[in-house]
């Protein structure tokens, strides 16, 4: 059995929530994956953070750590006068990240919360326009900038039109955060008010008011840069008029963890699972833990996976795909680099619980008892099968695969009833499935090539084939080991397979026997002991063949020559049997590893 070493971890990740991304920090121990709410991050309009003194850049769309080096080619570089904790900048430029199939640029959030002469990032500097990294894993704006989205109308609102008057003080500026813009289909829209400053003194604003002009200058078809630059330039004395837009107001309310982050993983029979924060997850010990928005995820089953349901060009996404297959959870991490080192540290931790998981599922179901019925448990964990879609298209699917003594069976998520074990996708016979390939999808192995095996089943209807997809080198020789030695197994716990069928115009029948090899009887048996017609050990065997159809060659170098079997079904079942008993043999007799 293999001794795991597992990773605690810790650092700061964004979370897709919401069509949003949110800063969390997120701590990694043996059995938990917690994640705490620390900041929010717009959807479409650019990975800007509401930042306070974190020394954070313009976003995190070049995946750089602040005080790095200028990011990849095709992306505005980060300088120090880009570093928005410094207080002489008012403005915080929100680089461009285009949705899921869309882009939408040019949308920045302008903070006016500091009067200040001096430099202001320039419309674009820092921004990913175009760029595949912030366009896959930056899902929609959740403000009505997606390609299609109607406008948001300033006529349409019942609100009246007020004129706000603001006096700005010595320090601190305005004291306001804008987003929106004609380029984003939406008007000048106050996003946050800071407390204590100007706006927030003047009790008069508040957050969803489109500002329509600004001391006159009208605003109501602006671009984003060119409120920014009406709002810097309206002196220490500003005339607003506003109108309260009620549609887009509940856009700005910050994403919840606890309430908007649905990760319903365990199933209630299983007590002794646990889930989160808000569904029976373990509870942290601290005071404070209950005043935090919190996410307790347990890993128990889980699948961790790359590149699966959302492309990330980046290298930079993980998903983590809940027990129930119903939810999946989107982190991205600063860089390739990062992202790899959290993939490795969740992935080992889960499979470090595969055992405890096997033995808990077992003993729920009832398997390890001498008197059950139902079959041992001996391998279980998801995987992405590879589905064909029209026009030739292919897709992978995450799927569980669970392996029993003498069966494969294949759910959409993990089955934690009795119930749901007894209704899988599809079953499979051991016996009747062989490897047929393990390694790298192409032709050879190559940098970000998937790892996948495939299965071929002898079945009535002829040969069904499937493609699964695994995620680390450690599951490819897992899977591949779990089904060559289940194979092998099988033909020793089954030993005999025997079918009724036509020889000669003769009704016979032919079983195949793991120790005696080949026997041919005569139907109905004879009682006297007279049936028995031929009897063959497995190296008698010359040439074994068949149509596809409904008929099996064999020809043992006897008297009778060729036997031609009519099995009166597809003949694939009992040739994968003959190839597994074979290949049991050889192995068991060190022929084959």
């Amino acid at each position: 059995m293999a001794v795991w070493t597992r990773a605690d971890k810790n650092g700061q990740l964004d979370l897709l929530l919401r069509d949003r991304w949110i800063r969390v920090a997120a701590e990694l121990t043996r059995e938990t994956l917690t994640l705490t709410a620390e900041a929010e991050v717009s959807g479409q309009g650019g990975n800007h953070w509401d930042y306070s003194s974190a020394g954070l850049r313009n976003g995190m769309s070049n995946g750089n750590d602040p005080g790095s080096s200028p990011g990849n080619p095709g992306r505005g570089s980060s300088s120090g006068q880009d570093q928005l904790q410094n207080q002489n900048h008012g403005v915080r430029g929100r680089s461009s990240s285009p949705g899921r199939g869309s882009v939408s640029r040019g949308q920045y959030d302008g903070n006016y919360g500091v009067n200040s002469s001096g430099k202001y990032p320039v419309n674009g500097a820092n921004s990913d326009f175009g760029s595949p990294g912030s366009g896959y894993g930056s899902p929609g704006s959740s403000f009505g900038s997606r390609q299609g989205d109607p406008p948001v109308n300033l006529d349409g609102s019942s609100e009246a039109v007020r004129k706000v008057r603001v006096v700005k003080q010595e320090s601190g500026g305005l004291g306001i955060s804008i987003k929106g813009g004609r380029e984003n289909r939406m008007p000048i829209l106050i996003s946050k008010i800071f407390p204590g400053l100007a706006a927030d003194q003047s009790r008069a604003l508040r957050v969803g008011d489109a500002i329509l002009s600004v001391n006159g200058n009208d605003l109501r078809e602006a671009t984003h840069d060119l409120a920014v630059q009406a709002l810097k330039k309206a002196g220490k004395e500003v005339t607003l008029e506003v109108k309260y837009i009620r549609e887009v107001s509940p856009l700005f309310k910050k994403p919840s963890l606890v309430a908007d982050l649905q990760w319903d993983g365990i199933r209630p029979q299983s007590p002794s699972y646990s889930g989160s924060d808000d569904s029976g997850s373990p509870k942290h010990s601290s005071s404070s833990s209950s005043s935090k928005d919190r996410k307790v995820i347990s890993l128990k089953m889980c699948f961790i996976s790359r590149n699966l349901t959302m492309p990330d060009l980046e290298n930079r996404l993980l998903e983590l795909h809940s027990p129930d297959g119903q939810h999946t959870m989107v982190l991205r991490c600063k860089d390739g680099a990062t992202a790899n080192s959290w993939f490795t540290a969740i992935h080992t931790n889960i499979a470090a619980l595969l055992p405890q998981t096997l033995a808990h599922i077992n003993a729920y179901l009832g398997a390890s008892s001498a008197a059950s019925t139902h079959p041992h448990l001996k391998h279980i964990g998801w995987l992405a099968e590879q589905i064909q879609l029209e026009g030739g298209r292919q897709q992978f699917r995450p799927v569980v695969m669970a392996l029993t003594e003498k069966d494969i069976l294949l759910f959409e998520s993990v089955p934690w009833s009795r119930e749901s074990w007894s209704m899988p996708l599809l079953t499979h016979p051991l016996l009747a499935t062989r490897l047929v390939h393990s390694g790298s999808a192409r032709g050879s192995p190559s940098h970000g090539s998937d790892l996948v095996f495939a299965t071929r089943t002898g079945t009535g209807r002829g040969i069904e084939s499937h493609v699964f997809r695994v995620e680390t080198h450690w599951d490819l020789s897992t899977w591949t080991r779990a089904l060559v030695q289940g194979v092998h197994a099988a033909a020793e716990i089954i030993k005999e397979v025997s079918i009724g069928c036509t020889l000669n115009r003769q009704d016979v029948r032919l079983t195949l026997h793991y120790e005696k090899g080949f026997t041919v009887t005569r139907e109905p048996a004879d009682p006297t002991g007279g049936a028995v017609l031929f009897r063959y050990p497995y190296e008698k065997l010359k040439m074994s063949a068949d149509d596809g159809i409904r008929n099996l060659y064999l020809d043992f170098g006897g008297p009778e020559g060729e036997m031609v079997f009519d099995l009166h079904s597809g003949p694939k079942p009992v040739v994968f049997v003959l190839h597994s008993f074979l290949s049991a043999k050889l192995t068991r007799m060190g022929l084959l590893t």
